[in-house]
């Protein structure tokens, strides 16, 4: 069986296609929203480089077998942001990029919040916030009991960092030294009534982190290069956990959204849409040139 696997240096020209491929995928996620009529666009659009980073460079992975027992596994526990994710897995080979239309549609295998028997390659269901650091530590955990060598990684967005699970699930990761963990926490400040520090103030977030025995890594979750080296680095960590706190603007791209709380759970209008791939397309066109060599 061929797999992916990745892991190799970021070459400009790698770099180049990354951004390509996610500005790709970010016009994917407002057109599939815009047909639902329902869903969240914030997040969806911040988390687009780090998942196309992922499933393009970083993941140990094969589309054609999606149930390959050594694959990595990717734990989304923020469910709602899933979109990005339908979008990214069917540009990467997973599913027909137009069944993205079929979202939140009635028998549809994209649902609003991902279900595991639905889709091949989706590796958990969520919905309820903080759940799913739990089920990325019992899997990293069998995994080094059966002798695995692949990884979990575990996504997570900053509001849920509200929820009591989550803390015991970084409690048990630490105590447990889980060094084939991962988590990615899309530090993006907003959650759906507010910014972050005016509901529930998070910081010193890092801080909370190493308390519980976690390795800490800030990085700004746009840039292709720290989101590869921070997960070498993670890598290379074998004493304990490694959570990467990604600083991310939520509705990246669309500078009439970016940082507006509002569009956490908020689909664009037909007219929105136009207007917002009009600029996603323009922003192709300024990094191709940005990037030719």
């Amino acid at each position: 069986m061929e797999c992916q696997n990745y892991m190799i240096n970021l070459t400009p020209q790698k770099e180049k296609e990354l951004m390509l491929k996610a500005n790709d995928i970010r016009q994917s996620i407002v057109d599939m929203l815009e047909d639902a009529g329902s869903g969240h666009t914030a997040g969806p659009l911040g988390m687009t480089d780090i998942f196309t980073a992922f499933y393009f460079h970083i993941l140990n992975h094969d589309p054609k077998h999606p149930d390959w027992s050594e694959r990595d596994r990717l734990i989304l526990s923020n469910g709602h942001i899933v979109p990005v994710r339908y979008a990214t897995m069917a540009h990467a080979g997973y599913f027909p990029i137009t069944e993205l239309k079929t979202l939140r549609k009635f028998k549809s295998r994209l649902q609003g919040h991902p279900e595991r028997e639905k889709l091949p390659g989706m590796e958990n269901t969520s919905g309820p916030l903080g759940s799913g650091l739990s089920q990325a530590c019992g899997i990293a955990l069998s995994a080094r009991m059966d002798g695995k060598k692949f990884k979990t990684y575990c996504f997570m967005s900053d509001g849920e960092m509200d929820a009591g699970n989550i803390w015991e699930g970084a409690m048990f990761a630490g105590a447990n030294k889980l060094s084939n963990l991962i988590g990615i926490i899309d530090r993006n400040n907003i959650q759906i009534n507010g910014m972050t520090e005016d509901v529930m103030p998070l910081e010193p977030l890092a801080d909370k982190w190493r308390a519980f025995g976690w390795n800490v890594i800030d990085i700004d979750g746009h840039n292709m290069e720290a989101i590869v080296d921070a997960v070498s680095e993670a890598h290379a960590v074998y004493e304990k956990p490694t959570v990467i706190i990604a600083h991310t603007i939520p509705g990246k791209g669309i500078k009439e959204i970016e940082f507006d709380y509002e569009w956490h759970g908020k689909p664009p209008t037909k007219e929105e849409e136009q207007k917002f791939l009009k600029e996603l397309r323009t922003l192709r066109g300024q990094i191709e040139a940005s990037h030719s060599e």
